[in-house]
């Protein structure tokens, strides 16, 4: 049976909020998202021992998440309102809402353990569905790169 071929735009979407060309909002993302998926381990490494370094650890991974998150998002956020190409698409304002509610819930999470309420059921609960809404949010991000080429230089 033949895959399906992904769309082919007719040219790129490139990105306003650049350095040498390089769309900025994907390379700040990474941290943020591997500090929001690390809280979940962290979590369960507290639930599993006890240990009050994991308490610890899942407070500043749940504030560096939030706030590298949301710093990452206004960086997207010029390209989806300074970009007429990407404003145009569904899926950016899609990866927008996921990303807007996903980070709503890191930093109630965060503001959860910051003020030393306990991890179950809330604080487990609200990682386990950022960890889901980031996964969500990144799979609607792939799509823009690869099937409508935002931030992708195919003009060479």
């Amino acid at each position: 049976m033949p895959r399906a071929k992904l769309r082919s735009p007719q040219r790129s979407i490139h990105s306003r909020a650049a350095l040498a060309g390089h769309p900025l909002h994907p390379v700040m993302i990474h941290f943020p998202v591997a500090a929001l998926m690390a809280l979940v381990a962290s979590d369960l490494g507290h639930l599993y021992t006890g240990d009050p370094f994991w308490t610890r650890a899942s407070l500043w991974l749940a504030g560096v998440g939030a706030f590298g998150g949301w710093m990452a998002s206004l960086v997207g956020l010029v390209d989806l309102v300074s970009v007429k190409g990407i404003r145009r698409l569904v899926t950016a304002w899609s990866h927008a809402m996921v990303a807007v509610v996903m980070l709503s819930l890191a930093s109630l999470n965060w503001l959860w353990r910051l003020l030393g309420e306990a991890l179950l059921p809330w604080g487990l609960v609200l990682s386990l569905a950022t960890a889901a809404l980031i996964a969500l949010a990144g799979w609607l991000g792939g799509q823009l790169v690869y099937e409508h080429a935002v931030g992708v230089d195919l003009d060479d």
